[in-house]
């Protein structure tokens, strides 16, 4: 099934900020394969309890000794080279490899990895995906950017040569990877702080596009004006979707809500009626994933009913527009949103549903973010009956930019719009008690911390 020469070399891995979603994930698999893994992590959590009682040995803090007991040590990009544990394994010359190369490892393993990528939409499009070949019975491996209820988890180990697989694009951690099949959902300015500019961005897309093999897919939304051209790049297999551009293979036509503001719609292959389906999350940027998932999932042969049987059943995963819980008639929902054109599409879903007044708590996600489409969040935000804004996440950066989450109000108030700052989670919790009203809704919105606030608001 899959071929583990290359890792056959490491017995003991050490894996220092093991308790991230990506890396528990990889440690999961290696225990699988019968691998010694131990880990670190800064900070207890969910994610390292369970790797514990998973038989992971995770250690809250450092310890050098049980580096040097290791034959490879494997780190997050957000550790410091001056980290005591990187330090030691350097001293001791055990091999280091960042997450990304080590994935990339994994990824070599497999027959058939399939990768989802695209600056918007890549946990739900890979969860989509996954759900579909879950439904055929093809028992791929999973490992996907949040919690899936299907797999209960963020990962699966399955007994197949398919790896379905989210693919970021940040630092170009991609381009280490070894796919044989990649969905490209969409290009858009993001990670400004890496990348500086747009065309860098699109370089780096063109480049994973290279990596594909002649008998491989590449899955692109004619859409977006960045994906129209990759095809260019490769002389794997391509295949289109849309919903605007005619010329695609996969188009979605008829499309319609329900009080939920969940779409029904119609899929033409080639111009010809291919099938219905119906979705049970909101929005009309799901309706571009879906088709992104249907048309890779035609390629391998998973019948029109297992696709409907999924896509019907997937219900999101967490933090994607995610349903927490009613106070006093009031309905809350969380979201991962933290771009505008992400911020916007979470809207436009929201729109669609029957409600009374829309309020949302935004947390911008990192100082170089917010400073660089400042003017973006602005109007996305503007969307949204009533706004509240919150401190700034750093996320992984220090504000030497000299902006602030009160510039952010300022842009809303200059478009003619009300916005509040509110620092304090528990002054944010008092505000939307007071001045909510029943069949209200609210959205707390943004990558960090500001997802503690919808179970504050219920309890």
């Amino acid at each position: 099934m899959t071929n583990l020469q290359e890792l056959k070399q490491y017995k003991s891995i050490y894996m220092i900020g093991i308790g991230g979603v990506s890396m528990s994930g990889i440690a999961e698999i290696l225990k699988h394969w019968g691998f010694t893994v131990i880990g670190s992590d800064c900070t207890e959590s969910a994610t390292t309890r369970k790797l514990n009682l998973d038989g992971i040995h995770v250690i809250i803090g450092h310890d050098v000794n049980m580096v040097a007991k290791s034959d490879l040590v494997v780190y997050t990009a957000a550790i410091k080279e001056d980290d005591p544990e990187l330090v030691k394994a350097k001293e001791l010359g055990i091999k280091t490899m960042e997450r990304a190369d080590f994935l990339g490892l994994i990824t070599k393993a497999f027959d058939d990895t399939i990768c989802i990528s695209g600056t918007h939409g890549k946990t739900t499009t890979t969860s989509m995906v996954s759900m579909c070949f879950l439904e055929a019975g093809l028992d791929p491996s999973i490992q996907v950017g949040a919690d899936l209820k299907a797999i209960d988890g963020n990962y699966r180990i399955g007994n197949s040569n398919h790896f379905i697989i989210e693919a970021c694009e940040y630092v170009e951690s991609f381009l280490k990877f070894y796919p044989r099949a990649e969905i490209i959902l969409n290009i858009d300015n993001d990670h400004l702080d890496y990348f500086k500019n747009i065309e860098n961005i699109n370089q780096s897309f063109i480049k994973y596009v290279k990596l594909l093999p002649e008998n491989g897919l590449l899955v692109v939304n004619l859409d977006n004006d960045y994906c129209s051209h990759l095809h260019e790049y490769t002389n794997a297999k391509v295949i289109t979707y849309g919903v605007q551009n005619e010329k695609a293979n996969f188009l979605a036509r008829n499309i319609t809500f329900d009080k939920n503001g969940f779409p029904r719609f119609d899929v033409y292959y080639n111009d010809r009626f291919y099938s219905s389906f119906e979705l049970s999350i909101p929005g009309a940027h799901n309706v571009l994933n879906a088709l992104a998932c249907i048309s890779l999932c035609d390629a391998y042969g998973i019948s029109k009913s297992d696709m409907k049987s999924a896509l019907k059943k997937y219900t999101g995963a967490h933090r994607r527009f995610e349903y927490i819980g009613q106070f006093d008639g009031v309905s809350i929902y969380d979201d991962y949103g933290h771009h505008p054109t992400e911020i916007k599409a979470t809207a436009n879903a929201l729109k669609k549903k029957t409600y009374n007044h829309s309020w949302v708590v935004f947390q911008p996600h990192t100082y170089s973010r917010t400073i660089n489409l400042l003017d973006d969040f602005a109007d996305s935000l503007t969307y949204f009956d009533n706004i509240i804004i919150t401190d700034i996440y750093a996320a992984r950066e220090v504000n030497t930019y000299g902006i602030s989450s009160n510039d952010l109000v300022n842009k809303i108030k200059e478009l003619g719009r009300k916005a509040i700052y509110i620092s304090e989670f528990q002054d944010i919790v008092s505000y939307l008690k007071e001045h909510t009203e029943k069949d209200d809704i609210i959205l707390t919105l943004g990558a960090g911390s500001v997802t503690n606030i919808a179970p504050m608001l219920l309890h």
